[in-house]
C-alpha cells in the first residue's frame, strides 16, 4: 500500500493476563509504525462477554502502559461494533459473496460425515439456492468461498503461502443468533480502522487465507500480512508455566525494567547485526518487518538478565530508589522518608551486580534495618574479646574521619589494618555483621558510606556494647 500511511494495530482479547507473545507483537507493531511515520492503534476484542471483564481490559492497558507502548488514538472495542459487522454481512449477501445456510443440526452432521468420507470440506446445499426459496427457520450466514484455485497470503515474514481453495470451507460469518464471528469482525474492524499492515502471531496464518477471501468478497483492499514466529522456552518447547514467567505482569513483578523488556523483546525474532543493546530511537530507526526471521525465537534468561542489568546501571538513582522502595513496601519493610537519602546512597553502590530490581532490593535491605541489629550466631562467634577491642579502636578512628566516602573509607580501613599489623580478614567479617547483621551488603567502605557516619558508628556501638 505505497500510497497510504502505515497503520498498525494490536488486538488482544481481555480474557486473562497479557502474554509475553502479545507484548512482543505489540512492540513490533509499535516499532514499525514509528519507523514509517505511521500510526499504532489498539483494539480490544471483547466479544467473549463472559470472560471479557473490565478488570481484564485494565490488565491489557496496564501492560501496555508499563511497556511504554502508547497508541495514537483511543482504543476501539470490538463488541460495540456488532451492528457494523452485520452491515458488512448484508453487503456480502448483496454481492453474492455470502449465503444463508438453513441446514438443521441433523443435516449439518450428516454433511460433515459425508465430507469426511469423501475427503472434502463441508458444502452446504444452500450455496446455490435462490434466497426466495428459503424456509422460515433459523439460519447462519456463510462466506461463499471459491471451490477451485489458490488463495495466496503474501506474507512479509513467511513469504508467499498458498492455500488451496478446495480445502477452505464456507466459514460462518453470522451465527443463528445474529452474532458476528471472529474472522468477519476482524476484517471489518481492520478495514474501518484503516489498518494497512496486520502484524500478528503465526498462529493466525490460516485465518489470513479466510480473511483474504472476506476482503475480496467485500471489494476491499487486502492489508499487508506479517505473521510472527512463536516464542519458545529455552528448551525449544512451546512457552509454558514450566518456563517461569509468561505474562507481562510477571516480568514486572520479577524486577525487570520496561526499557529492558522492550530491548530484549525486540531481539526475539529481529535484530540489527550483532547489536544486543540499543535505545528505543535506534530500534525505531533500524526496525523493518521484512527483517523478522521466520523461525521461532527462544526465551533466554541469561540474555534478559544481562540487558536488564545494563539498564539498571543506566537508570536514574531517584527512579531506582522509588522502585526499590515499592518492593520493600510490598515485603512489609517500609522505608520512612528519613531513610530516603540513605537508600539513594546505597543504590549506586550495589546496582552493578543486580540482575533485577529484586536483587537491588535484597542488596539494600541492610540500610532499612532497625537498631539494635540482631546478629547471626556466626557473627557472635566472630566477636571475640580481641576483635571487639580492635573494632572499638576502629570506631574511634572512624569517628574522627573528616571524609566519608568510598575512597576515603577504603584508605582508612587499609591504614587501620596496617596499624594493627593484621589483614582486613581478621576484623572485616565481624565489621560487616555489625553494620548489616545477616543481610547482604556491599564491601565495607560501601556499607559505611551508604549508612553514613552517625548510623555506622551507632551500629558499631550497639554491637560492641556489653549488652550485645
Amino acid at each position: 500500500m505505497p500510497d497510504r500511511p502505515v497503520v498498525t494495530r494490536i488486538a488482544p482479547s481481555p480474557t486473562g493476563s497479557m502474554h509475553i507473545g502479545t507484548a512482543r507483537t505489540a512492540l513490533f507493531n509499535w516499532l514499525y509504525a514509528r519507523h514509517t511515520g505511521g500510526k499504532f492503534l489498539i483494539r480490544v476484542e471483547d466479544t467473549d462477554r463472559e470472560r471479557s471483564t473490565e478488570a481484564a481490559v485494565q490488565v491489557i492497558f496496564e501492560g501496555m502502559r508499563w511497556l511504554g507502548l502508547e497508541a495514537d488514538e483511543p482504543p476501539v472495542f470490538q463488541a460495540a461494533r456488532a451492528d457494523r459487522h452485520r452491515e458488512a454481512v448484508d453487503a456480502l449477501l448483496a454481492r453474492g459473496a455470502a449465503y444463508r445456510d438453513y441446514m438443521t443440526a441433523e443435516e449439518l452432521e450428516a454433511e460433515r460425515e459425508a465430507a469426511r468420507a469423501a475427503g472434502r470440506v463441508v458444502l452446504s446445499p444452500w450455496r446455490d439456492i435462490a434466497p426466495n426459496d428459503a424456509p422460515d427457520r433459523p439460519f447462519v450466514v456463510r462466506l461463499k468461498s471459491p471451490l477451485t484455485g489458490d488463495t495466496v497470503v503474501a506474507d512479509k515474514v513467511k513469504g508467499d503461502v498458498r492455500f488451496q481453495n478446495k480445502d477452505l470451507d464456507d466459514l460462518i460469518l453470522l451465527r443463528s443468533d445474529g452474532s458476528p464471528t471472529y474472522n468477519l469482525a476482524v476484517v471489518v474492524d481492520d478495514h474501518d480502522m484503516g489498518v494497512t499492515h496486520v502484524i500478528r502471531g503465526d498462529d493466525h496464518l490460516n485465518n489470513a487465507a479466510r480473511q483474504t477471501l472476506i476482503y475480496q468478497g467485500l471489494g476491499w483492499e487486502v492489508p499487508v500480512w506479517a505473521h510472527l514466529p512463536l516464542i519458545h522456552g529455552p528448551d525449544g518447547a512451546k512457552l509454558s508455566k514450566r518456563h517461569r514467567a509468561q505474562a507481562v505482569s510477571e516480568f514486572d513483578s520479577m524486577g525487570y525494567l520496561p526499557e529492558a523488556m522492550r530491548n530484549y523483546l525486540a531481539r526475539l525474532g529481529w535484530g540489527h547485526g550483532d547489536d544486543e543493546i540499543f535505545t528505543d530511537e535506534q530500534a525505531i530507526a533500524w526496525f523493518d518487518i521484512v527483517d523478522v526471521v521466520s523461525a521461532p525465537a527462544r526465551l533466554d534468561w541469561a540474555k534478559l538478565n544481562h540487558i536488564n542489568n545494563h539498564y539498571i546501571r543506566q537508570a536514574e538513582i531517584g527512579r531506582l530508589a522509588d522502585l526499590v522502595s515499592a518492593i520493600h513496601e510490598s515485603r512489609d519493610l517500609p522505608a520512612p522518608p528519613a531513610l530516603r537519602p540513605v537508600l539513594e546512597r546505597a543504590v549506586p553502590l550495589v546496582r552493578d551486580g543486580a540482575k533485577t530490581l529484586l536483587d537491588l532490593a535484597d542488596s539494600t535491605v541492610f540500610v532499612l534495618m532497625q537498631r539494635p541489629l540482631v546478629l547471626p550466631e556466626k557473627a557472635l562467634g566472630q566477636l571475640t574479646e580481641e576483635t571487639r577491642a580492635r573494632l572499638g579502636r576502629l570506631a574511634t578512628r572512624l569517628a574522627a574521619a573528616t571524609a566519608w566516602d568510598v575512597p576515603a573509607l577504603e584508605a582508612e580501613i587499609r591504614a587501620f589494618a596496617e596499624s594493627e599489623a593484621v589483614g582486613i580478614g581478621k576484623f572485616g567479617p565481624a565489621l560487616r555483621a555489625c553494620l548489616a547483621g545477616a543481610a547482604s551488603a556491599p564491601d565495607l567502605a560501601g556499607a559505611l558510606t551508604a549508612l553514613g557516619q552517625e548510623e555506622s558508628l551507632g551500629r558499631l556501638h550497639d554491637a560492641l556494647s556489653p549488652a550485645a
